[in-house]
């Protein structure tokens, strides 16, 4: 493992530097990984393993067509690399749990019955292992429970592969039945394109990922977004001025600056007026939303958010109301107005956006 400073702190990482895919092969070599749901993070996952060298099959119940005529359409063969989940988990000996949280409760049983002594269970999110007083997800002895969880969504693990970038992996052992956990986790981290991989435990890895997607990464943002937006409207400003004021000029420009030498560089290559501003109410913003993050993980530990999940996400009408809830937010006036303002962009980087996208897997997380 390579030591990195972090802001003045030492971390151990695992890059494809020391760890290249020719071992992550070796290591692998004897192995039939199957990935068990074809929806979010399963496609991306599964192409890049593949496309890797890696012995890969899939495991999707024929019962959600979508998913599955997906995965026909992505290559995989039904009776060859392509079955029924419980046949995929009989026939892997790294069984991948990427179905949905609320789902992999539900199929867990029988996903049970069909691991062998050695064999590995590998999950992209702590949830269900931390959570298994809701879950009921308690792991045989006898197994290898290992997790690789990639710091994006599929969309991006896909398309940052396909650009030799990566995506950036936290990885953790649950437990070491047969010695090769360690080894097997980070040969699937690396097979699956990660740009390096950072240790973290089960428990770490859940608490940072519920609080930072229910946070800056989507909640957050998006609320943020929206109180900015409405007071810029209520206060005479056009759709088209309040969202590039809002929106566009961050994710066109700012965020990119972010990307490529971080904050502080962003604000220096911002006008004097931008700084002094940004500086002085940066303050007040934290002062504002710390409380709420301070709640929100205290929701996290205490399992609170899990309930939620269970309860919402596995009730029978769930995929009507969540198309429901989205469709308001995506026609809301300011999502609306985003839409009108991406046409406008230049169309050969519509073009552009469109071919790095192409074929590339779902949104979000597990």
């Amino acid at each position: 493992m390579a030591t990195i400073d972090f802001g003045g702190v030492s971390e151990e990482v695992v890059t494809r530097d020391e760890f290249p895919v020719s071992k992550a092969l070796e290591v692998l070599k004897d192995e039939t990984i199957a990935v068990i749901g074809y929806g979010v993070q399963g496609p991306a996952q599964a192409l890049n393993m593949k496309d890797n060298g890696l012995n890969v099959i899939i495991g999707q119940s024929s019962k959600f067509p979508r998913d599955w005529e997906r995965a026909v359409g992505d290559g995989w063969v039904p009776g060859e690399t392509l079955f029924e989940i419980d046949e995929a988990a009989r026939r892997g000996t790294i069984i991948q749990m990427l179905v949905a949280d609320a789902a992999q409760k539900a199929i867990w049983p029988m996903i049970k019955e069909c691991l062998n002594p050695g064999d590995a269970i590998y999950f992209s999110h702590g949830f269900s292992i931390v959570y298994k007083d809701q879950t009921g997800v308690i792991p045989p002895p006898d197994v290898d429970v290992i997790l690789v969880a990639p710091k994006g969504s599929g969309t991006s693990v896909r398309r940052n592969f396909l650009s030799g970038a990566g995506i950036n992996y936290s990885f953790a052992v649950g437990q070491d039945a047969t010695g090769r956990a360690r080894d097997r986790c980070i040969a699937i981290g690396i097979g699956v394109g990660s740009g390096y991989l950072f240790p973290t435990t089960f428990e770490g890895e859940v608490y940072s990922d519920l609080t930072g997607e229910r946070g800056v990464l989507m909640g957050a943002l998006a609320g943020i977004m929206e109180a900015q937006y409405d007071v810029l409207r209520a206060n005479g400003h056009s759709p088209s001025e309040a969202f590039n004021e809002t929106v566009e000029e961050l994710t066109q420009s700012l965020i990119r600056l972010v990307d490529e030498n971080g904050m502080d560089w962003m604000y220096a290559n911002c006008s004097a007026t931008a700084q002094r501003g940004a500086l002085d109410w940066k303050p007040r913003f934290k002062a504002a939303v710390e409380p709420v993050f301070k709640e929100l993980y205290e929701r996290v530990r205490s399992g609170a958010e899990t309930a939620r999940v269970i309860e919402a996400c596995g009730a029978p009408d769930y995929q009507t109301q969540l198309d429901a809830e989205l469709s308001e937010l995506g026609n809301s006036e300011m999502w609306r107005a985003g839409k009108a303002t991406r046409e406008l962009r230049p169309k050969e980087a519509a073009r552009t956006i469109s071919a790095d996208t192409k074929g590339v897997g779902g949104r979000g997380g597990n």
